[in-house]
Parts: structure tokens; sequence; C-alpha cells
């Protein structure tokens, strides 16, 4: 069955993948691997936040991250791309979300608030320069698109700028109006230059923007908004309204945004499949109450950070089974026993655990060896080690920090502690190595490096630190009495 025939029940005609590329992107190689699966579970496009992996040049150079894609890598990703059928909508940032850019110092005239790298002074002529340029160079890279996702989503502290003070001192200026005129302003700019490329824009600096601004702004005519609710009890009805409310102010189509992982905790390492399943179910339930015909598709965002500054969020190997339930369910309708089946089947995973985390036996799709050595450090490293430090009462009654500050050890507790803190040791060590060697094959070094500091090394070396103490303890001698007065 093609995609065209099994979206038959679906009613997002177009369903995108978001790779979130501002954390851990993938390498190529893994794409290639992935991209079939995307097509296989139903997908038909991608929704790719390039952020600084981009191949800035010029006076953009800047820009660019230590492994930013190369222009060949690109043509290379939007070719794969078209061979599984996904069709590629680039997303640059425009106005909110500018850290990448605004945290240069040869840029921070820029921003809004001079403290800040959020966000771009709208006042500036050098600044819709700055994303005219960017913009440039992202579509020339890729001729034909028939969007291009500007952002434009959380704009904070807009208005609190020097200059945008003044300019709100004068009347019949506000801040919805501040941003309207930037946001057409961009939109302008992206289709005086490429008529045939429908700018979108994410939806929560319009909501609340009453009606009759909306409409007069000429915005609605330019641009298609992006709803987006990550929640696991989203407000149906509500949203419904909002759907209603956009179409009065004369926006023709509209797109939905679900997600798929990283919107339950900026630190989060493994993804919550049941609250992803239920967000996706009840946008299926939106598009079902919301006007006819107004919903051109679903993006299923997989974010990676929470913000340029943040940390890693799940990485993509492991938000996969949550990807594939999502869209499996937007496709068929729902989550029914069949769905489960199908999934399972498509990830080769023999049992699909929805409201657990993921089981470890974690099936034969690409990178699914992240998954199942992610979701053992995730769930066993820490507790483990905690549970020797902690809750060992060789450890606590015998070793604890004062005996370990000053090398303090009865010697027979020496083989009470050492024997198990080293196999506990031998065995994390030999595991945090296989997933190193898993992660380097799929992400460059620093995103593995920075995984692995966040996630596995700290529990390692207090690990280490005990052993290390152990050792200097036994060897100290036989030990002194802790307490100071001499026995009789």
């Amino acid at each position: 069955m093609t995609n065209s025939e099994m979206s038959g029940s679906s009613p997002f005609k177009m369903r995108l993948v978001h790779l979130d590329l501002k954390g851990a992107p993938p390498k190529v190689s893994y794409l290639s691997e992935v991209f079939p699966l995307f097509h296989a579970l139903g997908a038909n496009g991608l929704l790719l936040e390039y952020e600084d992996m981009f191949p800035y040049e010029g006076h953009l150079r800047l820009l660019r991250a230590k492994h930013a894609y190369s222009p060949p890598e690109i043509k290379e990703i939007l070719h794969l791309a078209a061979l599984n059928e996904l069709e590629v909508i680039p997303l640059v940032q425009t106005f909110g979300h500018m850290e990448f850019v605004l945290k240069h110092e040869a840029l921070a005239h820029l921003r809004e608030v001079a403290l800040f790298p959020n966000t771009l002074n709208p006042h500036e002529a050098e600044s819709l320069a700055l994303v005219g340029a960017m913009i440039s160079q992202v579509m020339e890279l890729h001729p034909g698109a028939r969007w291009l996702h500007v952002g434009c989503d959380e704009v904070y502290y807009l208005g609190e700028g020097e200059a945008s003070r003044r300019w709100l001192r004068q009347e019949h200026n506000t801040k919805a109006r501040l941003c309207l005129s930037h946001m057409k302003a961009v939109a302008c700019h992206v289709l005086a230059r490429h008529p045939a490329t429908t700018p979108l824009v994410w939806d929560d600096m319009l909501r609340a923007i009453p009606e009759d601004q909306l409409s007069a702004s000429g915005v609605p005519q330019l641009v298609e908004p992006v709803l987006w609710d990550y929640g696991a009890d989203l407000d149906i009805h509500g949203k419904a309204l909002l759907m209603e409310k956009y179409r009065r102010c004369g926006f023709l189509r509209l797109w939905a945004a679900s997600a798929f992982k990283g919107a339950t905790g900026a630190s989060q390492a493994l993804t919550p499949i049941e609250h992803h399943l239920r967000n996706n179910v009840q946008w299926l339930q939106v598009a079902a109450s919301g006007p006819a015909d107004m919903l051109q598709g679903i993006v299923l965002t997989g974010w990676q950070r929470y913000d340029h500054f943040s940390v890693l969020c799940e990485l993509l190997p492991v938000g996969i089974p949550s990807l594939a339930v999502c869209l499996q369910s937007l496709l068929h309708g729902g989550f029914t026993e069949d769905v489960k089946a199908r999934v399972e089947n498509f990830l080769g995973i023999s049992s699909l655990e929805i409201t657990d985390l993921m089981s470890e036996g974690a099936g034969s799709f690409p990178g699914s060896d992240i998954l199942a050595l992610v979701t053992h450090v995730g769930l066993h490293l820490r507790s483990s080690v905690d549970t020797l430090l902690e809750r060992d009462r060789y450890v606590t009654g015998w070793f604890s920090p004062y005996h370990r500050g000053r090398k303090l050890i009865h010697p027979v507790m020496v083989q009470h502690i050492q024997p198990q803190a080293l196999s506990l040791l031998a065995r994390w060590s030999t595991l945090v190595q296989e997933l190193e060697a898993a992660l380097h094959r799929v992400f460059y070094p620093d995103a593995v490096e920075e995984w692995l500091e966040e996630n596995a090394r700290p529990s390692l070396q207090r690990l280490q630190a005990l052993v290390q103490d152990l050792r200097e303890a036994a060897g100290a001698g036989p030990s002194p009495s802790p307490h100071s007065g001499q026995d009789p």
C-alpha cells in the first residue's frame, strides 16, 4: 500500500516528522537508515529545523556549529528524503528562539533586550536584512520548497527593548501590532523572492490577538499558522474554537503540531509513549470537530533541546517507538490492537509497552541498540550506585564519608565492600563503553560526550571514587580507631 492509499482514513493529508537539529544532530548515514522507516510508518514529509547545523556562508559563517552539515550533505539529505517520498519543509527562526544567532558578539546589537539573545529587535532594518540573508541561503539549497517555516514562536521580552518602549508610547501601537508587523515583513520578504513558497508560522503569538487586529494586519493572507499543543489532555473544544477564529480572520489553511518526544521535560532521557499517544489521538479529535478541510497536515515534533542553551532531551533513536505509535495511530484513526501489531512488526519488537517506559528488549530498527542501552542506563545505573552508596549496610556503617575522608576502614569490611563495588563498576563500565560506541555510529563526538557526561559519567565517577577510597584506606595499614580517645 502506498502512503496515499493508507491515508484514506486520516484527516491529515500531510504527516511531517520534525527533526530538531539544534541538539544531537544525526549523521547523514543514520538518516539514510531511518527515512525508509519514517515512510513505511506513514510519514510523507519532514520539517527540518537546521538551526546551527546549516552550512551558512559568507558573513553568516559564524552561525555554523562545529559539525554543521556541508552543502553536499544537505543535498544528500534532500535526495534521501525524495527517494522515500518525504517532502522537505525547512525551518528558519526569524523572531524568537534566535539564540544561535544573537549569542554572537558581532550580532548582539540586534537583540530586542540587550541582555537576552532570544529575540530579534524588529525595529532595526539590519534585523530584517539578517533574517533575509539566512532565508536566502537556506532556500538556495531547497529550490522548489512548497513551504518554508519561519518560526515566530515564544517571542519572549518583545516590547521590552528601548526602541520598542519608545514605539509603544505612540498612539495605537501595541505589542500585538509590533509582532504582526515583523511577521508580515518576513512573510513578504519570502513571497517577493519565492512566490511559490508559502510561509508557515507557529501560532502561539497569534492566539490572544483580537480578531479585528488579526484580520486587518494582512498576515492571514500571507502565512499558514501551525497550531501546536503537546499536552496529553489538550482542550479539544478550545482548539476547535481557535481554528474557527483563525478561519474568520482570513487564514485559509491551518496545520496542527503534536509531539512524539522532547515535550515532557527538558532533561527527559526516556520517552513516555502513552503521553505522546494521547496527545496525537486528541489531535485526531480536534481535526474531527474543527472546520472541515482547513487542516493541511500535522507536524509530529521531536524536540532535542527546549532551547539552544538547555540540555539534551530524548535522543532520536530513543523516540522512534513513540514516533511509530503516533504516526500509525494518526494514519489509522487511533491505537487499536491491529495498529499495535503493525508497530511491533515495523520495529521488530515482540511486545510493545505503551504505559511503562520501553522494556529492554528493544527491537531491530535502526538505532534500537541505542534505545536498549539508554533504557538500561536510565532505569538502573544511578539507582544501582545509589543502592550501594546509600543503602548498603557495610558502606553506610563502616565506610561513611567520615571514614572515607580519613582513609579509615576495618580490614574485614574491605572484603565485604570491595568485590561488589568492583563488579558493579566493571559491569557498568563495559555497558557504557558499548553505548558510547553505538552513539558514535549515529552522532558526532560532541553530542556523544554531552549525553554521557549528563547521563552516565556522574554515577560511574561516584563508583570509581568509592573503589579508589577503598584501595587507599586498605593500603593505609592498620586503621586507627575513628574516635579520639585511646581504648583502655
